[in-house]
């Protein structure tokens, strides 16, 4: 049988290294000798001995999601052998984390990642009770992260002379060290008139880097604790 879809970049490839490799540019491929964790449903294929299970995050964690609507719901894979994970062909790429590194990454971006990072969510520090995504999942340890991002992202370097700015349904993720706050856009007459569909945005100041996706988020139910 001949097909351009035999073709060799299409192919899985035998196991080189235990862990977390790209796949392709939509998709992951996990060799696992024990355990990690991924977001719920997002299992696209497997082979080995492996089991699925919801990731219990305790009491605190649940409370959290219940009153954030925060979207990760996790499942720890446990055993031997490969799987892969996706999400709505969304493109992937891998973040290594290393010790004394901090990430905010938004729920929804969150594909899958190493049980050696911690993961915790946390209040957007100044964003108070207005707009979306104000709560977030901050990693921190030693490990490698697979981010997930509807269309090529952008990542914007951030410094104390100049603060950026973003749409709080458009961020993907930031450094965790950047002060954050709100900012409006446009004049009281302005909102009186109708607004130009920008009133608020996220501020960012301090030295690093923030990602945003090249649309808004489209809204999702919140993921059930």
């Amino acid at each position: 049988m001949k097909s351009e879809l035999f073709a060799s970049q299409n192919m899985a490839q035998p196991a080189t290294a235990p862990g977390m490799s790209l796949q392709n540019s939509k998709s992951i491929k996990y060799v696992i000798n024990g355990e990690m964790h991924a977001r719920q449903g997002s299992m696209i294929a497997f082979r080995g001995n492996l089991q699925f299970e919801r990731k219990s995050q305790g009491v605190g964690g649940m409370l959290k999601r219940a009153v954030t609507g925060e979207g990760l719901a996790l499942m720890a894979v446990r055993g031997q052998g490969e799987a892969w994970f996706a999400q709505e062909a969304a493109n992937v790429f891998i973040v290594d984390i290393d010790p004394g590194d901090s990430l905010t990454i938004n729920g929804r971006n969150v594909l899958c990642f190493d049980p050696t990072l911690s993961y915790d969510i946390q209040t957007v520090k100044g964003a108070g009770m207005t707009g979306g995504g104000l709560f977030n999942s901050v990693f921190t340890g030693q490990g490698k992260l697979a981010v997930i991002c509807e269309g090529d992202p952008i990542v914007i370097p951030v410094s104390q002379q100049a603060p950026v700015y973003v749409d709080t349904d458009a961020v993907v993720g930031w450094s965790t060290h950047l002060h954050t706050s709100m900012h409006r856009s446009q004049s009281f007459g302005s909102m009186i008139r109708g607004g130009s569909g920008e009133a608020l945005q996220l501020m960012l100041q301090g030295d690093g880097f923030v990602i945003v996706r090249p649309s808004e988020a489209i809204p999702h139910k919140p993921a059930q604790a």
